[in-house]
């Protein structure tokens, strides 16, 4: 009897320790499922938001200093202000300048040559001259002044010294008062009368039309050679004057700064049937939209095509304030200009003295 109890006693012992640790299970299971896993899972959640939209931030402040920092491709349309005269300008993306190809270049160069050519038809040399030899003297004389000044100057000269004849005998003091408002006018008297007694000795009074020969005339040099070939004697030729080599420089077709080597690497760019007038629709351009110190960028027709675009003034109605000459609504430099200048509008220059 007493044993019987006694395994009664441990079976239900048996029972109740399984029973305690069953419930101890089920209490600890909840506890393990609610612990870390659920409490933790919104703050990861929140930590990689946050991570995440400092990414983005960074992300956006890179893009935006890149595209402060770089050059825009494409011109803007303020830079697309139009120009009395010229072509309606296209907006382009052409591949930066020192990532082109020689092909590249070629193309570029000739396609502003084009754009030039619409802008300006009807340019053309802005001396006054009536001969070879008129024009030979007036360009010596345009050194280091405007045509302008030179042109108002001349028919003074030319009226009392038509020939190299007489104005290789004429009185040097007489010739200097003429050409005083010149500039430098004692140096420019004996360079005109220096090469108009070498004309009578050398070459029969008349201006030879070679350069070796021109070359060797007093105050004569290359690119006076080229004007006087280009315009009188109708042989191509580049006139590398001041305008003309900032300009090539500004739109990157070369990086030289010697006169004959600029010419040497232009003319290698163009048919040689193109120098003289290349010559001009650069030279005009800058004395009327390119200058030196502030380019009238935003009223320039081929801004697209321009690597230089936004060193000068941007903003369209600003630009057209820059414009000088018949693109500002003012005189030419010449008293005597073609009809074709005429009939586009141009304006003849005073002579000396007037207004």
């Amino acid at each position: 009897m007493q044993k019987g109890a006694g395994a009664k006693k441990q079976t239900g012992a048996k029972k109740q320790s399984a029973a305690k640790k069953s419930t101890a299970a089920q209490k600890a299971t909840p506890a393990k499922k609610a612990t870390p896993a659920t409490k933790a899972t919104p703050a990861k959640t929140a930590s990689a938001k946050k991570t995440a939209s400092a990414k983005k931030a960074t992300a956006a402040r890179t893009s935006t200093k890149r595209a402060i920092s770089k050059k825009p491709a494409i011109i803007p349309e303020k830079a697309t202000a139009s120009v009395k005269g010229a072509s309606a300008v296209k907006t382009v993306s052409p591949k930066p300048p020192s990532a082109e190809s020689r092909t590249a270049l070629v193309r570029r160069a000739r396609r502003i040559n084009r754009e030039l050519a619409d802008v300006y038809p009807y340019a053309h040399p802005e001396l006054d001259f009536d001969n070879s030899f008129q024009l030979l003297v007036a360009t010596v004389l345009s050194a280091q002044t405007t045509d302008l000044r030179v042109n108002q100057a001349t028919p003074a000269l030319f009226g009392k010294y038509p020939t190299p004849e007489e104005l290789s005998a004429a009185n040097p003091e007489e010739v200097e008062e003429i050409l005083r408002p010149c500039g430098f006018f004692r140096a420019k008297t004996k360079s005109v009368m220096g090469l108009s007694k070498a004309l009578v000795e050398n070459h029969g009074g008349e201006v030879p039309g070679r350069l070796e020969d021109l070359v060797k005339l007093p105050g004569v040099g290359r690119k006076t050679a080229f004007v006087v070939l280009g315009n009188a004697f109708g042989r191509p030729g580049i006139t590398v004057d001041t305008h003309f080599q900032r300009l090539v420089r500004r739109w990157q077709w070369t990086e030289q700064t010697d006169p004959d080597k600029i010419e040497a690497e232009i003319a290698a760019l163009f048919p040689k049937s193109d120098w003289t007038d290349l010559s001009h629709h650069v030279i005009w351009h800058g004395r009327r939209i390119c200058h030196a110190r502030k380019p009238a960028c935003g009223a320039c027709p081929i801004a697209p095509l321009c690597p230089a675009y936004g060193e000068g003034e941007t903003d369209p109605e600003k630009a057209k304030k820059l414009l000088k000459y018949e693109k500002g609504g003012f005189p030419g430099q010449r008293l005597k200009p073609p009809q074709s200048y005429l009939d586009a509008g141009g304006k003849p220059a005073p002579p000396l003295g007037a207004g």
